[in-house]
């Protein structure tokens, strides 16, 4: 994630801790943040998603019990969040069951959800289970939104379900998903943020995973990821100049943070080198190391978009221990990548900043985990060693 609003505001966010921590330094030593698909059956359809979520549920999802020891192994590994997705986790039956069950050993909890099931009743459920954060998914407004949700009335049904959480003092995070098809509502959901008084927003590049993976050919070009970054950013600094202090970040595309260094570099030098500074501690993508997946059958992934590649079983062996082993190449590769890069990615020289971005990207589009990110925007000249 990069948090754009942290980077040209020098604002305090909830996640500094874990985003700017020095622990990580030590590679892979740091536990992380785990995804939880805690179901793969949803209510909508779709078109991006990467799990790929239906309308039935995988029989061998795991029970109350098996989910509960395994919230209890991630608990004795220190991980710090979990994340309740899915499909859409509200169709679990005990999922505040669960949610309760993880606060009570200290984990910090986040839903994850399409937000259309969210009742005034479901409401107080996930205010009384205690989550930090709800993030509810719009892809744009009215019938853009429904197209990619693919459900006529899906935009109003989640819009009801903000308006009967904001009130109970819930943090709300809209989450947006950008394809070409849908970019030109990104100021429509800015305003979505201020009139609903939603305190956070996070901008999805996308992912070619999943269902998602169909999509490629629709994600941006280039020269428009650069146009929606400049447009994030200077409605970022509107609302701040504006005294609305709302959480803005990026997500899927490490190179919006070195973009936004760039930026600054030529504006605001001083701010530049701290923003540098955020960056490298932030470490670039992390996927295998500070940020891991689990689906709802207890297979381990690297992150939530991998899920054709696992690690191992929670149901086999504790998720802690599944996440140390390196005898997996794969696992092993990501946690130690800088010298297995290829193309662009190789001889990029803010390589420390970035981490070679998004690797599932380069498999789907290359066929090779290692090769460049083709949604890298960063022109050869902004990324050569002798600049």
């Amino acid at each position: 994630m990069i948090s754009v609003s942290k980077l040209l505001c020098d604002t305090v966010e909830p996640g500094d801790s874990l985003r700017y921590g020095r622990e990580h330094r030590t590679t892979g030593k740091q536990a992380p943040i785990v995804v939880w698909n805690c179901t793969a059956k949803c209510n909508l359809r779709c078109i991006h998603c990467y799990s790929s979520a239906g309308v039935k549920e995988h029989a061998d999802t795991l029970t109350t019990d098996q989910a509960k020891s395994f919230i209890t192994d991630l608990a004795e590994f220190s991980v710090p969040v979990i994340l309740f997705s899915g499909g859409e986790p509200l169709l679990r039956q005990d999922i505040f069951e669960l949610a309760q069950f993880a606060r009570q050993r200290g984990l910090r909890t986040v839903l994850s959800t399409n937000g259309t099931l969210i009742s005034r009743e479901i409401a107080r459920q996930i205010k009384d289970a205690d989550f930090a954060e709800v993030g509810i998914s719009l892809d744009g407004t009215g019938s853009k939104n429904d197209l990619f949700r693919g459900q006529q009335g899906a935009y109003e049904a989640a819009l009801q379900g903000i308006r009967n959480c904001v009130p109970l003092g819930l943090r709300i995070s809209l989450r947006m998903t950008i394809t070409s098809n849908n970019y030109t509502e990104i100021p429509a959901i800015f305003d979505l943020l201020e009139q609903e008084r939603v305190e956070r927003v996070c901008f999805y590049h996308l992912a070619y995973a999943g269902r998602g993976r169909k999509l490629s050919n629709d994600d941006l070009n280039h020269s428009q990821t650069r146009e929606v970054v400049d447009l994030i950013c200077a409605r970022t600094l509107d609302l701040y100049q504006r005294g609305l202090k709302k959480e803005v970040l990026t997500v899927d595309n490490h190179a919006d943070g070195v973009y936004i260094y760039l930026k600054l570099k030529n504006e605001d030098p001083a701010r530049a080198e701290k923003v540098s500074e955020l960056l490298q501690a932030n470490g670039g993508n992390n996927s295998g190391i500070r940020i891991g997946a689990v689906d709802e059958i207890g297979d381990v992934h690297a992150d939530q978009f991998w899920r054709h590649r696992s690690f191992g079983n929670v149901l086999k062996r504790k998720f802690g221990d599944i996440w140390m082993d390196t005898s997996d190449t794969l696992l092993r590769g990501l946690k130690e990548r800088k010298g297995l890069l290829k193309g662009r990615c190789a001889t990029c020289r803010y390589l420390n900043l970035c981490n070679g971005n998004l690797r599932v990207r380069a498999e789907a589009v290359y066929g090779d985990v290692w090769a460049e990110d083709p949604a890298c925007y960063l022109t050869d000249n902004e990324i050569r060693l002798d600049q």
